[in-house]
């Protein structure tokens, strides 16, 4: 870095527009509605608003696979958030999540309906409201408790740090790019550890701790995510590409994968999800 690209912080730091790469026209240092904007609803209780991102993915995987218990009352409608439009700042989408990211979910089959934000929040709400993926035994219900934690504040290196510096930032600094590579190798290595000796994340049960964390760890791995496979040398994560590979089998992860997906191959994508019918 030379002497001219040093940056001395001011004393008071002061929000100028800065250019920060692929998503600058969207980030802003303050929160709230910056627009009027009334979000749709579905016939069924509940009603998802999110996009295919690892977040968003980890919540209609969630969904899909209680349906695929044959949970009927786990139907759902999602609706299409399109964040580089600005849709999260809408006044509807901030009633339900005040912070303005994805997924956002209401539940409209209890009276008052429930708001619920947070993917892992969501998740943890789902498995109690239908009693599912979720451990009963106190000791495996701490260590589903604890991975799915690990993940929520592990995830964001690798997406807000990682992604961003390698993927989306308007320039490439090494500094940045070898911190946070630094730390999803870490993370990639501590899951690698557990997984030798365990089939899922909690054991040989598969749980929201796994749903929570596939959408982010496996599609790295499995070379879905910031094309960093090669970077980060994945491949030497064996035991973490073997869980991956598993999850990525079952048919509600191949389903909750498309929910909401805007890109890629035709066949994989779907705006809007409003029953099974839409997969055909």
């Amino acid at each position: 870095m030379s002497e001219s690209t040093i940056y001395t912080p001011p004393a008071v730091w002061k929000w100028e527009n800065q250019s920060g790469g692929r998503f600058s026209n969207i980030n802003r240092p303050i929160s709230g509605a910056t627009h009027d904007k009334v979000l749709p609803v579905g016939e069924h209780g509940l009603q998802l608003y999110s996009l295919a991102t690892p977040n968003g993915v980890k919540v209609t995987i969630m969904l899909e696979e209680l349906l695929e218990l044959g949970i009927s009352d786990a139907e759902y409608d999602a609706y299409s958030i399109m964040i580089s439009d600005g849709d999260q700042f809408g006044s509807d989408f901030v009633d339900i999540n005040p912070n303005s990211k994805i997924p956002a979910l209401m539940d409209r089959s209890v009276s008052p309906p429930i708001r619920i934000f947070e993917s892992g929040a969501i998740l943890l709400y789902l498995a109690e409201k239908y009693d599912a993926f979720y451990p009963k035994d106190a000791a495996e219900r701490a260590a589903c408790q604890s991975w799915l934690m690990w993940h929520m504040g592990s995830a964001p290196f690798l997406g807000g740090g990682f992604g961003h510096f390698y993927a989306y930032a308007p320039e490439k600094y090494q500094y940045p790019i070898d911190r946070y590579a630094m730390e999803v190798k870490r993370q990639l290595d501590v899951l690698d550890k557990h997984l030798a000796a365990n089939t899922f994340l909690c054991g040989d049960n598969y749980t929201i701790a796994d749903m929570g964390a596939y959408p982010w760890y496996g599609a790295l791995v499995q070379g879905y995510l910031y094309e960093a496979a090669e970077f980060l040398d994945v491949a030497s994560y064996t035991h973490v590409l073997r869980w991956a590979n598993l999850i990525a089998e079952r048919p509600a992860v191949q389903r909750g994968r498309r929910v909401n997906r805007l890109w890629g191959d035709e066949d994989k994508q779907m705006a809007e999800r409003h029953s099974a019918e839409d997969f055909k």
